[in-house]
């Protein structure tokens, strides 16, 4: 592709998400929405394979489901209430139709089954717009109107990080078990998303910074697989040694960056009385710690092929794609020392 049209839709992907984030207008935070489903498509199709066609058209027409729905809400509760506006007056049937739309963009369960098949279908930097900036705009509306429907976020939320938790456990392509780990970290999310929108949104950020980290890795080593990971520090030594840790961080393992949201968001849940979904939450995190450190016994243990003992030098390749990685890994790892601070900015 050239460069003049992946930088116009690199801008368009800009334009879309803050036209989202700075609006106050159901028509024109729907346009926002539908300005990034658009121009993430060319992307998507740029590979020129038949899976990334198929990927494309899939996404088309669950993206145009998704905007149908909220579209149809809010015209719904504008001739309920007689205004277009997000942060006023709502009517709760228009409000539940709108969610039920937001959790379809987000890929949230239980309507996740589209996610990981799209993300499998494309290149690794378009699955990691995907599994990050293309979820940004439908979570902020998400974060302006659940307040008042806590129990179904507790219910997509408790869903999410079952079902992501489950279906990552036996995952041998590395697009699809990232996918089933965005399920599951935007679950977290969600239970919180009703009843602490900072929190929410410190969860977000620490997940990006991760999951940027991971296909960014993934990306330069040329990985599409658990079996193709051994080979990995051939390439790129140190991000081979970054990797494993910035997954433990996924797993919210202490004291890495990724157990600060949960930490967190247990602490909150458990102020609330939300006791069995507490319990059920942190046990199913355990499900993806474990398919997490299936992963990293891979990497760590498995002994790649080797020449007398010494790794061929022809595959080692130039660090000219190490250093833009160095400070959001370094974020995606050691935000802990830090939770003072950020509790005092985000939650003061």
């Amino acid at each position: 592709m050239a460069p003049a049209l992946s930088s116009s839709l690199l801008l368009a992907l800009g334009l879309g998400t803050s036209l989202t984030f700075s609006s106050s207008h159901w028509l024109l935070a729907w346009m926002g929405l539908e300005i990034n489903a658009l121009a993430i498509l060319p992307l998507m199709v740029s590979t020129h394979q038949s899976r990334g066609t198929e990927a494309s058209v899939k996404y088309l027409l669950i993206q145009a489901t998704g905007a149908a729905i909220i579209l149809w809400g809010s015209m719904l509760n504008a001739q309920i209430t007689g205004h277009w506006n997000i942060l006023t007056e709502k009517e709760d049937m228009a409000m539940l139709i709108i969610i039920t739309g937001l959790a379809l963009k987000l890929g949230v369960a239980p309507v996740h089954a589209w996610f990981p098949e799209i993300l499998q279908g494309t290149n690794m930097t378009t699955a990691m717009i995907l599994s990050t900036w293309q979820k940004m705009a439908p979570f902020i509306l998400m974060c302006e109107i659940a307040s008042s429907y806590q129990w179904l976020t507790l219910i997509l939320g408790l869903c999410s990080i079952v079902v992501g938790g489950l279906a990552g456990i036996n995952m041998v392509h590395m697009r699809k078990l990232i996918a089933y780990s965005s399920i599951a970290h935007f679950g977290w999310m969600m239970l919180v998303v009703s009843s602490n929108i900072h929190l929410a949104l410190v969860a977000l950020v620490i997940y990006t910074m991760a999951t940027v980290v991971i296909f960014s890795t993934l990306d330069s080593t040329s990985t599409p697989s658990i079996q193709s990971l051994p080979l990995s520090w051939t390439k790129y030594p140190a991000l081979a040694g970054l990797f494993p840790l910035v997954l433990l961080s996924l797993g919210g393992l202490p004291p890495l960056s990724g157990f600060v949201p949960k930490w967190l968001i247990i602490q909150e849940l458990t102020t609330q009385n939300l006791f069995l979904i507490t319990f059920i939450a942190a046990i199913s995190t355990l499900l993806s710690l474990f398919f997490y450190i299936r992963v990293v016994y891979v990497i760590v243990a498995v002994i790649s092929p080797n020449f007398f003992g010494h790794a061929p030098t022809k595959f080692f390749r130039g660090k000219s794609k190490i250093f833009p990685m160095a400070i959001p890994g370094v974020l995606a790892l050691m935000l802990l020392p830090m939770l003072p601070m950020l509790h005092a900015f985000f939650f003061c």
